[in-house]
């Protein structure tokens, strides 16, 4: 894991640790479902960042017999273990407090506090981030956006971190609409909304994320852009005749398989030969930064 990624982590972990003890404290004294479902979904999401430092040390093992390309992919599993606790103890837990509001309402009492914490909440919540954002920045393309960028990225943890961060901001916003909302109206269903909206938004959130994370765990390939620097390095060399065809997969966020199949002129000796194809790997790990673990075939045409 690069120190980009550590860095947005330990943000995100202080951030929502102070902000989920806030919260409790605040949802005992006022009562408000928001406040409680928003409580939740901070210690979730600390929980989380813990999870996400603990894939990024296992994943940094070294192979053997039993694991002989190394524990890469251990940061996608734990990236899809902080999904599916976003689901439940986010997700669900938030819906079940709104409803349990919808069906007992009960007015919260000192809007004041309430306020207050969400208010320190967000700010907390904005630094953690900002951090995300920008050391994101330093990997994203300019030209990228935001959604491509967390669709597309081999890096689990700053998506992740993104995600939840936007999140729990916009379910800050919510949670304070509706109990302001609540007092002034005197009705506490506005609450009730609340959470349920805050539910229904980390559910959506924690499905974007098992998604992208299950497709990383099943062996995605490396971005098409990559594919094609590398299909061109391997035949940017007269040796080369055609590619009769190549595979990739990420082993790991920084770390991907290549195969491929190479036609290469049938006037080789073996020496030859076995140069040509050092040769390719050499300039296939020239255009790409992650590491590549390559096995070349001569092949023919057919």
């Amino acid at each position: 894991m690069n120190d980009g990624s550590k860095r947005a982590i330990y943000a995100a972990f202080g951030a929502n640790l102070g902000i989920a003890v806030s919260k409790f404290v605040g949802a005992a004294i006022t009562g408000s479902a928001g406040l409680m479902a928003e409580a939740v979904h901070s210690a979730a999401d600390t929980g989380n960042q813990a999870l996400l430092l603990v894939g990024g040390k296992r994943s940094e093992r070294s192979p053997n017999a039993e694991f002989q390309f190394g524990f890469g992919r251990e940061r996608y599993f734990w990236s899809f273990v902080v999904a599916l606790v976003l689901f439940s103890m986010g997700g669900l837990f938030a819906f079940y407090e709104g409803i349990q509001k919808l069906l007992h309402p009960h007015e919260a009492t000192n809007l004041g506090i309430a306020i207050g914490i969400l208010v320190v909440a967000i700010a907390l919540e904005t630094f953690s981030l900002r951090t995300a954002v920008k050391e994101a920045n330093h990997v994203k393309p300019k030209s990228m956006s935001w959604w491509r960028f967390i669709k597309t990225s081999k890096q689990p943890e700053l998506p992740v971190v993104l995600l939840e961060d936007v999140g729990a901001e916009v379910g800050l916003f919510v949670a304070l609409a509706g109990v302001i909302t609540a007092h002034y109206t005197h009705d506490a269903r506005w609450d009730a909304i609340g959470s349920l909206t805050i539910g229904v938004l980390l559910i959506v959130i924690a499905i974007v994320l098992a998604v992208e994370m299950k497709g990383l765990l099943m062996g995605e390939a490396a971005l098409p852009e990559q594919q094609e620097l590398i299909e061109r390095a391997l035949q940017d060399d007269p040796r080369v005749l055609s590619i009769v065809h190549s595979r990739t997969m990420h082993l790991g966020p920084d770390e991907v398989l290549l195969a491929a199949k190479i036609d290469f002129v049938n006037t080789l000796s073996v020496a030859q030969l076995a140069q040509a194809i050092d040769d390719a790997e050499v300039r296939a790990r020239s255009v790409v930064d992650a590491t590549l673990r390559i096995y070349i075939e001569p092949d023919i045409r057919r």
